[in-house]
């Protein structure tokens, strides 16, 4: 397995490359957490079996593969109030 952390603003990207079992190449996936400060960290996005379990041909084209599918979820979430706040 390989593994990669990307800070995106106010999230985490975790990345992995998993190798196949039964067949050539690696599985990208990916979980995306938002941090707080202060407050633990919160669980927005998962996929562990990116692009229907392709078998990308090395850990690095994997890996590349979850970071920018987790940048696009980051990038697709609606902005957060930071905690605590106010609205006018």
């Amino acid at each position: 397995m390989h593994f990669k952390e990307v800070d995106c603003g106010n999230y985490r990207i975790f990345a992995g490359a998993i190798e196949r079992t039964r067949a050539y190449g690696y599985v990208a996936a990916v979980v995306v957490m938002r941090l707080e400060q202060g407050r633990p960290q919160h669980e927005v996005f998962r996929d562990e079996n990116m692009a229907g379990g392709y078998g990308w041909p090395s850990p690095a084209e994997a890996l590349r593969h979850a970071v920018r599918e987790g940048q696009r979820a980051v990038s697709s979430r609606a902005p957060q109030r930071p905690y605590g706040a106010v609205v006018a």
